[in-house]
């Protein structure tokens, strides 16, 4: 009798990735652009420098070893991040306001998870597309695992609808400082230009990612062992037929700090370049108001901060495996050889194709560079002269790049703030993957008519700039490497 294929654990998953990237890096050959550096000190590929390494450098399975400690101290700011929100988390559910804001919204809402699921998705993907939010909704998983749970939902359903709408967010943005300004100014053409278009598609692709996470929802409320993680323990226990306090004076008080707090980290973000240093000392600030409001002693609270901590460990490791599938890519020096390969059948079709072409290209690298505004530097230098050759307007080629990042960041597993979330939530990756893949195609399918449709009405032709196309020397150069 033949024993049923179970699914590795997602560490056995990840750490698998990253040898398969080291035996990659024997393989695909080695070489790299010529970069320089912007104003702002990052730095940028030149097109058609691209050269293949005059010796081959062949990782050792030592270097693997070595890999991923560095991929911790890579990681760090996100791991450190997460242990902050989890433990601050887990004082203010000591003081009871988390319960109790649960216990309100399910009065209100109990009877509409649909306007639940919506909302955040909505609102989720307006704050991701305007400042580029995403690491910022951790705080947010807890209580959206719990709130669902309550509402006879599971934490896939919670995990769903928070990813959704920050990959929805990041893919159709109008005005992304991280992203779409990034992409707009390597390609030269007008920040904020094309924003009509953007702002159109976002309730459209909104309501494909609520679509989907409802459909699902509606299956879990009719039969709990629906449920992709019925199996699974909750992240927040048993809380059905649970006695939630009411929400008192001191409660709203600690609701309202916590909404200043996010208030004051946006404004960062915005207008000082804020990340996750300054966020996580956000987040301790909080802490120690809700300590003080909440009126715990300063042991009850470091218990309880050191147990939302542990709770979080999981989480942390694989945030740092996933950080070391790239590390070994940059380390072995194909990531330049895969983007200059993929890029090379797109000058042989038409226009139509290439633009599709462009989003596929997108979606494979954000596997080996999962940061926007990094993916942004290594690829747009390289798909704005492109776009030029096969007559793709360099907005179109701005929107796929969007479209590759923004939702391929809800399924890639080197997206550190995709693998903190579902750690926390308790959702194993390939079940999250089951889940999230078909969104992702239904989501690309509609991308990929966008793009088509951009192509044939002329999207982004008003703010072309004058390009002078180059000799059939330095085209060759561009297609085949110098």
């Amino acid at each position: 009798m033949k024993k049923a294929f179970k699914v590795p654990h997602t560490l056995t998953l990840l750490f698998s990735m990253m040898i398969v990237a080291m035996i990659a890096t024997w393989i695909v050959p080695q070489g790299f652009f010529d970069t320089a550096l912007t104003e702002t000190g990052r730095t940028v590929v030149i097109p058609g420098t691209y050269t293949l390494a005059e010796e081959r450098e062949l990782l050792t399975p030592w270097q693997l070893l070595t890999a991923v400690p560095r991929a911790f101290a890579a990681a760090q700011d996100i791991i450190f991040f997460v242990f902050i929100v989890g433990g601050v988390l887990a004082v203010a559910r000591r003081t009871g306001t988390v319960d109790a804001l649960i216990g309100r919204l399910l009065e209100k809402h109990s009877d509409a998870p649909h306007k639940l699921i919506f909302m955040v998705i909505f609102f989720f993907s307006l704050a991701s597309g305007a400042i580029g939010t995403a690491g910022e909704y951790i705080p947010f998983v807890l209580i959206l695992v719990a709130l669902c749970k309550a509402m006879r939902l599971d934490s896939m359903t919670a995990v769903g609808m928070t990813v959704a709408g920050y990959g929805v967010g990041y893919g159709v943005s109008a005005f992304n400082p991280f992203t779409v300004l990034i992409a707009q100014g390597i390609a030269e053409v007008p920040p904020y230009s094309g924003m009509w278009l953007r702002l159109a598609l976002i309730l459209p692709f909104c309501i494909i990612a609520y679509h989907h996470v409802w459909k699902y929802a509606q299956k879990v409320i009719a039969d709990p062992n629906a449920s992709m993680v019925a199996d699974l323990p909750c992240p927040v226990g048993d809380i059905s037929n649970k006695n939630y306090p009411s929400l008192n004076k001191r409660h709203k008080l600690i609701l309202g700090t916590f909404l200043v707090t996010i208030g004051i980290a946006i404004y960062g973000i915005s207008q000082h370049g804020w990340y996750l240093y300054e966020l996580g000392a956000c987040f301790i600030g909080w802490g120690l108001l809700t300590t003080l409001i909440g009126r715990l002693n300063f042991d009850q609270a470091s218990d309880s901060f050191i147990e939302g901590v542990k709770d979080l460990t999981t989480t942390a490791v694989l945030i740092g495996i996933a950080r070391g599938i790239a590390l070994i890519l940059e380390d072995g020096q194909i990531l330049h050889s895969i983007v200059h390969g993929l890029s090379l059948p797109l000058s042989h079709v038409p226009a139509t194709i290439s633009a599709f072409g462009m989003l596929v290209i997108q979606t494979i690298l954000n596997l080996f560079v999962p940061s926007g505004s990094g993916q942004a530097f290594v690829t747009m230098p390289l798909m704005a002269p492109l776009s030029d050759l096969v007559g793709v307007p360099r907005q179109v080629a701005v929107l796929a790049y969007q479209f590759g990042d923004g939702f391929s960041n809800m399924i890639v597993p080197t997206n550190a703030v995709l693998m903190g979330i579902i750690g926390i939530a308790g959702v194993p990756y390939d079940r999250w993957f089951k889940f999230c893949m078909p969104l992702l195609l239904k989501l690309m399918l509609a991308a990929a008519v966008v793009l088509m449709l951009a192509v044939v009405f002329g999207y982004g032709a008003d703010v072309q700039p004058e390009v002078v196309l180059a000799p059939v020397e330095a085209v060759t150069t561009l297609n085949q490497g110098s």
